[in-house]
């Protein structure tokens, strides 16, 4: 061997060296930069994810230590436990019939005000200011407005010679009810189809119109193909909210059970009332955590819903492909 050659060997080693010495500075920097998401997310995503799926398999009442008790929470819980059936009903309905009305709502009230011709400013704030209300307030609001005996809305009815539902203080309102306040506040979608609906192409609309499409038409076949993602985006994450539906039934329940109590019931249980109706799945998971201080087999409930909200996602975003188009996508 030369000794050019050698030299050329030598010379083209030191360039690896120099180049997986730039690698591991470029990777290095990358973490450095990282590390704030990462220990957060370790902290308070992983490192919890983790200890529930380990507290899932044990008896845990927060004062005494885990005792590990195998699959016991998870046997009870598919084949004894009363509650979670009608919880998991609960649930399905808010998916159901909550999560459907909630879209087609923010999706027509985002047409409307994106064919508006005046007043435009005035009409968006006005449909979003319903969603920064906090939600323990709202829910207040809400109960005070559809009380049966002295709200607005009954009083208003009854003076229109038609008798007002129980609204909150009944079963088969209880979740409508909910369903009302839901929609009251939906201006968060309604801000984002309306981002969508106004970033579609105009082209599109004059041509439609030029091969004679009404407006029907141009909706059908313009504007919701357009917008799909966004239309996928928002049922994913309704959804999602809808098995994490919490704070207002809770606080619906609670008030309208201190109702009831003070009209004479004294047998009224607030979670869930009235009857179970607003048991939703995460109520379930919190009575069992913070009332009964069984945080083992809240754990196992906790674990199950992280599951079934994952499982229930990939397969929406799956079937998505018969319906959703994206911009420049080719088959």
């Amino acid at each position: 061997m030369t000794e050019a050659a050698i030299t050329a060997g030598a010379f083209t080693q030191e360039r690896r060296r120099a180049r997986r010495r730039a690698a591991w500075r470029r990777r290095r920097l990358v973490l450095l930069l990282m590390s704030p998401w990462l220990v957060g997310f370790c902290l308070f995503f992983g490192y919890p994810l983790v200890m529930s799926v380990y507290l899932s398999f044990t008896h845990y009442d927060l004062l005494s230590s885990p005792k590990w008790i195998g699959w016991a929470n998870y046997h009870y819980l598919f084949t004894q436990d009363p509650q979670v059936g009608p919880a998991v009903r609960n649930t399905l309905w808010l998916i159901l019939i909550m999560v459907p009305l909630q879209v087609l709502f923010a999706f027509g009230v985002a047409m409307m005000v994106a064919r508006a011709r005046r007043g435009v400013g005035f009409f968006r704030t006005i449909f979003y200011l319903p969603a920064l209300a906090p939600p323990v307030a709202a829910t207040m609001a809400f109960v005070y407005l559809l009380n049966p005996a002295t709200g607005p809305v009954n009083v208003i009815l009854g003076h229109l010679g038609i008798n007002g539902p129980l609204w909150f203080q009944s079963p088969q309102w209880s979740k409508p009810s909910l369903t009302l306040l839901s929609i009251w506040g939906v201006g968060n979608l309604m801000i984002i189809f309306l981002a969508a609906i106004l970033d579609a192409p105009q082209q599109l609309y004059e041509s439609a119109e030029l091969d004679g499409a009404g407006p029907f038409q141009r909706m059908r076949w313009v504007t919701l193909p357009t917008i799909s993602p966004v239309i996928l985006f928002s049922v994913v994450i309704s959804v999602i909210a809808a098995m994490q539906y919490f704070t207002q039934a809770y606080v619906a329940a609670n008030i309208a059970s201190g109702q009831a109590s003070q009209a004479g019931d004294q047998t009224v249980n607030n979670l869930g009332y009235p009857e179970g109706s607003t048991l939703f799945y995460p109520v379930l998971l919190y009575q069992h955590g913070f009332r009964f201080f069984n945080m083992g087999y809240a754990s196992a409930l906790s674990v199950l819903l992280l599951i079934v909200a994952f499982t229930v996602t990939v397969l929406i975003i799956r079937n998505s492909r018969r319906w959703v188009h994206y911009a420049g996508a080719v088959k």
